[in-house]
Formats: C-alpha cells, structure tokens, sequence
C-alpha cells in the first residue's frame, strides 16, 4: 500500500495552487481525455458547505479527488461527485479509499441522509460494491451513459 495523505478543504481553504491542480485533474480526465465537452465550472465547488477530498501521494503529487455536495445542491440528499483519479495512479484502489472517505465524511457531516450520485454507467458494479443501488434507467448527460444511484445511511 502506498502511503496516502488525504486533504478535505471547503473552498475558502483551498489555496490558488490547490484549487488549480484539481480542476486541472478535472478537465484533464472529464473534458480531455474523455472527449467530453461540458461546464466543468458549475458553481457547486463554491457552495458554503461543499467538501472538496483530495488524496497526495507521500510526494505531494495530487492522485485522487472527489467533491461531497450538501442535501439540495444537487439532489435531495448529500452528493458525491466529480470522483476522479489520475491516469498515472489508477489501478492502485485509490477510488475505492476515496469512496469509503466520502461516505464517512458524509455520515459524520449530514448523519442519517442518503447519498446519492449520477455515476457514468459503466462504474455501476464498482459502485454497487460500496452499497449504491441503482434508482434510475440508463440516461445520457454530456453525450455518456449514466445511472442515478443511491446508498442510505444506518
């Protein structure tokens, strides 16, 4: 296992360097590399209480990122999203810590409400292995297949 060192800033926290190499990593995964042209800058990030989760490798290179979203933001319950990693980290379960840190620090901020998430289809099984079930049929944003999913917190 390779030693990680999480980060979980609201925006205000974030330095000009940091908020620059996350949508970085953004843009580079959602924009470029899936060939998806959409507003990656939607204003969600600087919600008052959006929880922006990084993982750093012991090298302080930026390998993994996610963002969780307040009940109302973008769906009745608390939201997870933007979960990317970069192309040189994967294949080490970064996402799979990455999802585990999201559903604590929701259980911890926003006990007892629901997460739910509009995962591109294809990540349906890694999703389902962390508690999601999928609520929705297969529908198209930005030109990908997704699935609403949903997972209740005890």
């Amino acid at each position: 296992m390779v030693p990680i060192q999480w980060e979980i800033k609201k925006f205000s926290e974030l330095t000009a360097s940091e908020l620059y190499e996350l949508l970085r990593l953004r843009v580079d995964v959602f924009v470029v590399e899936q060939a998806c042209p959409y507003p990656e800058l939607d204003g969600k990030d600087l919600n008052l209480e959006t929880l922006h989760v990084a993982i750093r490798l012991a090298d302080g290179n930026l390998a993994a990122y996610l963002r969780i979203l307040a009940p109302g933001v973008s769906y009745p319950g608390v939201s997870i999203g933007r979960v990317v990693t970069a192309k040189t980290f994967r294949g080490r379960g970064l996402s799979h810590d990455l999802i585990e840190k999201a559903m604590e620090l929701a259980r911890d901020n926003w006990p007892g409400i629901p997460i739910q998430i509009g995962a591109q289809e294809y990540l349906k099984r890694f999703y389902q292995s962390h508690g999601f079930e999928t609520i929705s049929k297969i529908y198209i944003e930005d030109g990908i297949p997704h699935i609403d999913m949903v997972r209740k917190q005890g």
